[in-house]
C-alpha cells in the first residue's frame, strides 16, 4: 500500500530508486541503486540459480570435493566470517555455466531473451499447476500431517520466535517481485488506479500460490521429511507419482527458475546502465553494444559479479544476504511515506494508504523487528559455531562499499562541471 501511494504520487520510471532520492536525497537513492547490483539482483539472481543447479542432481550427480578439501580453502572476511570457495564446487560451477548461457542470450539479443522468458513463464505456470493440482489430486498424501508434531522439530519461547522469523525469508523471497512494476510506472496508463490495483492484487495471488505450494507439500510429506529434504518439491512428486513424476517436476522447477534468473539477468543490468550514464558507476558500464544494441558491459560486469557471489556461499547465504538487504531498504520506503506526506502535504495522491497512520507503523514495527531478529540470529549463530558466515552482515558489508564510491564519483562530477 506504501509502494503504491508513492508510485501513483510519482509515477515515474525507476521505482524505488526514484523514491529514495525524493524521500532522503541523492546520497541514498545511489546507496540504493549500488545495493541492486552489490547484493539485491545479483545475490537474487546467484542463488535462484543456484536452485536450478541442485534440483538438476535429481537426474546426475555432480562432482564435490571431500568434506577435508572443501575445508582446506578458506577466506576470512573480518566482521563477516569465512567463506569457503571450494564447497559443494560442482554445484557452483553448473551454476555459473547457466548464469553464462543466460547472459550471452541477453548479451546477442534483447528479443531473443523476451522470447525465451516466455518459453520459461509457461513452464513456470505448468510447475505450479501440476505440483498443486497433482499432489492433492494423487490421494497419497495425508491432511493429518498439516498437525501431527514431530518429536524432533518443536521449538518453543524464544527458539519458536527465532524460528518463525527464519520462516520469514522464504515467504519475503518469493513476495519480493510483486512490485516489480512500479519500475515502469512512468510509461503505465492511469496509473493512479493501474498501480494499487496491480500491486495489491498481484501480492494476493503471490500470497495465495505460495500458500498452496507449501500446501500441497505439506499434504505429502511429514514435517521431518519436508526438514531434512534437499529436493522438497521432487521429493513431494516422487511420493505422489513414483521417479518419473520426481524428474518431470525437477525438469519443470529447473526451466521455472531459470525464467526467474533469465528475468533478472535481462533487466537488472539495465540500473547499472543507467546509472554509469548518470556518470555515477565507471563509464564503459554504460556504453551500448554498437552490433547488438544491447547494454553489453553491464552485462558482463553483472555475470562477472554474480559468479564471485556463486562462488563465495551458498543458496542460503545468498537468499538470506539479498532478502536482508532489500528489506532495510523497504524499511525505508516505509518511513519515507510519513517523510513525504510532510513534506509534500498538497500533492496529489490518487491513492492513500489505509489505515494511515497505524497501518505503516504496524508494517514498520514488524519489519524492523525481524531485520533485528535476523541480525541476532546470524551474529548468535555464527558465535556459536552454528554457521561460519554472518549473512545479513555480510549484506550490509557489500552495500557500505558504495559510500565511499558515491563520494568518489560525486568528487569526479563536481570536477568535470
Amino acid at each position: 500500500m506504501v509502494i503504491a501511494e508513492v508510485g501513483a504520487m510519482m509515477p515515474a520510471t525507476g521505482g524505488q530508486y526514484v523514491f529514495m532520492e525524493k524521500m532522503y536525497g541523492r546520497f541514498w537513492a545511489y546507496l540504493y541503486g549500488w545495493a541492486n547490483f552489490a547484493v539485491i539482483n545479483t545475490a537474487a539472481g546467484a542463488g535462484i540459480t543456484f536452485i536450478c543447479a541442485q534440483y538438476l542432481e535429481y537426474f546426475f550427480k555432480l562432482p564435490r570435493f571431500s568434506p577435508e578439501i572443501e575445508q582446506s580453502v578458506m577466506l576470512h572476511l573480518p566482521f563477516v566470517g569465512d567463506i569457503l570457495p571450494l564447497e559443494n564446487f560442482g554445484v557452483k560451477m553448473l551454476t555459473v555455466f547457466l548464469l553464462f548461457i543466460s547472459t550471452y542470450v541477453a548479451y546477442r539479443s534483447t528479443k531473443l531473451g523476451g522470447v525465451v522468458q516466455v518459453v520459461f513463464t509457461v513452464a513456470k505456470v505448468l510447475a505450479i499447476g501440476l505440483l498443486i493440482g497433482g499432489l492433492f489430486a494423487s490421494g497419497k498424501g495425508d491432511y493429518s500431517n498439516f498437525i501431527t508434531e514431530d518429536a524432533t522439530i518443536k521449538p518453543a519461547g524464544f527458539a519458536l520466535l527465532i524460528a518463525m522469523v527464519a520462516a520469514c525469508n522464504g515467504a519475503l523471497q518469493a513476495l519480493d517481485g510483486a512490485y516489480q512494476i512500479v519500475y515502469m510506472a512512468g510509461e503505465v496508463k492511469n496509473p493512479g488506479k493501474s498501480l494499487p490495483r496491480s500491486l495489491i492484487l498481484g501480492l494476493l495471488v503471490c500470497m495465495i500460490i505460495y500458500m498452496l505450494v507449501t500446501a500441497s507439500m505439506v499434504y505429502m510429506l511429514p514435517v521431518h521429511d519436508m526438514a531434512s529434504s534437499k529436493l522438497v518439491a521432487s521429493d513431494a512428486a516422487k511420493a505422489a507419482f513414483g521417479i518419473i513424476g520426481g524428474g518431470i517436476i525437477a525438469l519443470l522447477i529447473c526451466l521455472s527458475v531459470l525464467g526467474a534468473t533469465n528475468a533478472l539477468v535481462l533487466c537488472a543490468p539495465r540500473i547499472t546502465f543507467a546509472m554509469a550514464e548518470e556518470r555515477a558507476f565507471p563509464a564503459w558500464a554504460g556504453k551500448m553494444h554498437p552490433k547488438f544494441k544491447t547494454p553489453g558491459n553491464a552485462l558482463v560486469l553483472h555475470f562477472i559479479w554474480m559468479s564471485i557471489l556463486v562462488i563465495s556461499g551458498s543458496f542460503i547465504i545468498l537468499a538470506d544476504m539479498y532478502i536482508f538487504i532489500v528489506w532495510t531498504f523497504n524499511l525505508m520506503i516505509i518511513y519515507g511515506l510519513f517523510i513525504l506526506r510532510k513534506k509534500m502535504p498538497d500533492a496529489e495522491r490518487p491513492y492513500k494508504v489505509w489505515g494511515y497512520p497505524w497501518m505503516p507503523l504496524l508494517a514498520l514495527f514488524f519489519n524492523a523487528f525481524y531485520l533485528v531478529m535476523v541480525l541476532y540470529r546470524d551474529i548468535s549463530d555464527y558465535i556459536s559455531g552454528k554457521t561460519h558466515i554472518m549473512n545479513s552482515v555480510f549484506g550490509l558489508v557489500l552495500t557500505a562499499l558504495g559510500i565511499p564510491l558515491y563520494w568518489y564519483f560525486k568528487t569526479r562530477q563536481t570536477k568535470q562541471a
